[in-house]
């Protein structure tokens, strides 16, 4: 039996969210509009957040926050109970999320002008963070096989010996495509980039998000040799759904760059903790392992009755196989309408709101939609419902 209810239908509409209160586009208006687009989840937060976040408001004062020792306790037991990556306190920089840590290493790691390689399609964050500090993206398109991805490691090697990449950012797992990366592919990852003398910066933010069958591997755990070469960004913010609460961490071990790091935290101004985020991931990562758990496995029906309801009724639909995150990387070429067509035509007629593929990668992410599965299953069956139509 379920301890925790994620079938609960939580009103978030009204309550300044993103993902149902922002302007959505083409004007769109109504109360109906399901959106399943941006990575956050419908679901409360486990009750030990909740109540450690109630506690720590009804202090009442909420003035500049120190972070104590029993956070980074927190983050080294997490990671060693539960993925066997031994962290040394020295090597954790605390900072507002994972999107401005990725500036940060972009910026402590690069010089403007030099070329960052990415895997497309990959998260759009990558490639304004990669362009707002001054640098190049650059692309090695994975390669469909079945119904997942695999990297093309020719082109890989390729990318990476070319004199002006300087940084790989990586997405582990892999968003949107939903790849869990193993141990052995980071290892030929980190031997590529070695042998041209490229850093690997590992953005794990999905990493307790993991399908059924498949394991999750911090980069950095893989070997010495990609501890020294590597920088992890990692938050419990997507997993728990406490994002709006801003607490992520960088972990480096290599003190050069660590020291760059954290001057580039402070030149970008993302250096403080608001009260609320410490307590909130302390409360995640001592008391709410239990909810992960029973989280991954409503994720991985609401999944499979994805993948059974487009093998019923949406036959031009080939849904990619999910090993991680809650974001689905589906196929519509068999619809003959682009993915940005698609995307507005669902929202249009039918409102129900997804992202298109292009918006991961121009090339790679057309014919391609991504879809939220992380609702009640109530919602998502809804929103299946009209697809169909």
């Amino acid at each position: 039996m379920s301890k925790y209810n994620f079938d609960e239908i939580v009103t978030r509409r009204h309550t300044g969210c993103v993902k149902w209160d922002e302007p959505r586009p083409l004007s769109i208006e109504g109360e109906d509009v399901i959106p399943l687009w941006v990575a956050d989840m419908d679901f409360k937060a486990a009750p030990a957040i909740q109540e450690a976040v109630i506690k720590r408001a009804q202090h009442g004062v909420y003035g500049y926050t120190v972070v104590e020792d029993d956070y980074f306790d927190a983050v080294i037991s997490w990671f060693k109970r539960r993925h066997q990556w031994d962290i040394h306190r020295e090597e954790i920089i605390y900072t507002t999320g994972v999107v401005p840590a990725m500036s940060v290493a972009v910026k402590a790691l690069t010089m403007p002008g030099e070329k960052v390689l990415i895997l497309s399609p990959d998260y759009n964050c990558f490639f304004s963070s990669i362009r707002n500090n001054g640098c190049e993206v650059l692309e090695s398109i994975l390669s469909p096989v079945g119904n997942t991805f695999e990297v093309d490691w020719h082109d890989f090697e390729a990318k990476c010996a070319d004199e002006k990449t300087t940084v790989f950012l990586l997405c582990n797992p892999h968003n949107p495509t939903g790849r869990v990366w193993t141990k052995e592919e980071l290892a030929r990852m980190n031997d590529i980039c070695m042998k041209h003398h490229v850093k690997v910066v590992s953005d794990e933010i999905h990493c307790e998000l993991v399908m059924p069958g498949h394991r999750f591997q911090p980069f950095a755990a893989v070997s010495e040799a990609c501890r020294q070469n590597s920088v992890v960004l990692n938050s419990p913010s997507k997993s728990f759904n406490i994002a709006g609460l801003q607490a992520a961490n960088i972990i480096c071990s290599q003190p050069e760059w660590r020291h760059r790091l954290d001057r580039a935290v402070n030149i970008n101004e993302v250096c403080d903790l608001n009260p609320f985020g410490p307590v909130a991931l302390k409360a995640a990562y001592n008391d709410s392992e239990d909810w992960i758990d029973e989280l991954n496995s409503y994720l991985w029906s609401n999944y499979q009755m994805v993948c059974d309801y487009a093998k019923e009724h949406l036959p031009q639909w080939k849904v990619s196989q999910l090993q991680g995150t809650y974001l689905l990387w589906i196929d519509i070429t068999a619809t003959g309408m682009t993915a940005q067509t698609y995307a507005d035509h669902l929202l249009r007629d039918y409102h129900v709101w997804v992202n298109p593929g292009t918006m991961y990668g121009p090339q790679s992410g057309e014919g391609y939609i991504r879809l939220n599965i992380a609702c009640p299953q109530s919602l998502l069956k809804e929103a299946l419902e009209r697809i169909k139509e």
